[in-house]
């Protein structure tokens, strides 16, 4: 029987080639998912080879490959470090990560990662984490609101959308995707509601699930746990997560400074594998709508 696919992995081959797979490696898939990536790269290892799949939300459990060499390891990735010394591995050869939010978040409406239905307002990737969406919305300042949808939605009237958010909550709770909603769609331009509204949507589960800082660890401890040789192969989608994972690779931090030697060279742990970054082309995005903003970036460890 097919095992669940929850998740249409995003530039599945051009993330294989990237990894540079060796039969008898050690690999992370530190965005597990539904498992698209993972079974790809579970065919090409050998019987000794071994993959750690990373992933908070318990949901991906259900997809899990009955395998002896796969171990999923129910966590953020932010704790990459931890659960490798956990496991007794000292290094591995490959890590993937794609920050794409799967299918599964977006079709489950309970979850409120969508505006298409009216459910309540969560967006936890962890179901045991302390705030969700709506107590983040009744407790952040109008100037907290305002950061965080112009820093991770990129949207132009964020300040008026954090001051109309604080208003209606004095009267009623924004508790449910459809309030929420109810509240922003007059701010919205007429041409750009649906776009704008997935922004609202995207900011506010950035800021919940904390996704930038997540980030920040994972590679910066990527770096720690790949031996020399080993490749840091990353999808991103919203243009910030972009910058901070192309500013580490080509500088070893993520606000990419540079960091010269003596002679003025450029001192960095990873050498960028490509210069341009790779996007899906048509015949993808057909088949896979939401891989449409998908970048992919390669490093190996120098």
């Amino acid at each position: 029987m097919e095992e669940p696919v929850y998740h249409i992995p995003a530039l599945l081959e051009p993330c294989i080639e990237g990894l540079a797979i060796k039969p008898d490696g050690t690999y992370v898939d530190a965005t597990f998912g539904g498992g698209g990536h993972s079974r790809a790269i579970l065919n090409r290892l050998s019987q000794h080879g071994r993959l750690f799949g990373f992933d908070q939300d318990l949901d991906a459990l259900s997809c899990c490959p009955d395998d002896p060499r796969f171990s999923f390891v129910h966590s953020n990735f932010a704790y990459l470090g931890n659960f490798m010394r956990f496991h007794g591995v000292e290094a591995v050869d490959g890590i993937l990560a794609d920050l794409g939010v799967s299918f599964h978040h977006f079709d489950d409406s309970s979850r409120g990662f969508s505006f298409r239905a009216d459910a309540p307002l969560d967006m936890r990737m962890n179901r045991g984490a302390r705030v969700n969406a709506a107590e983040l919305l009744a407790t952040a300042t109008e100037a907290q609101l305002a950061d965080i949808f112009f820093l991770y939605g990129e949207l132009r009237q964020s300040r008026r959308i954090a001051s109309a958010i604080v208003k209606a909550r004095a009267s009623k709770p924004i508790a449910t995707t459809g309030r929420l909603v109810e509240v922003v769609e007059p701010l919205m331009r007429a041409a750009q509601q649906k776009k704008e509204l997935a922004q609202v949507f995207q900011a506010l589960r950035i800021a919940v699930n904390d996704e930038m800082e997540a980030l920040r660890r994972l590679l910066e401890q990527s770096v720690r746990v790949l031996r020399p040789g080993g490749r840091l192969v990353v999808i991103a989608y919203h243009s910030l997560e972009d910058r901070m994972v192309k500013n580490f690779m080509r500088s070893g931090n993520v606000e990419g400074r540079a960091e010269k030697d003596f002679y003025g060279r450029t001192e960095t742990p990873l050498r960028v594998v490509n210069n341009r970054v790779i996007t899906p082309d048509a015949d993808e995005v057909a088949r896979n709508p939401r891989s449409r903003s998908a970048k992919l970036r390669i490093a190996q460890r120098l």
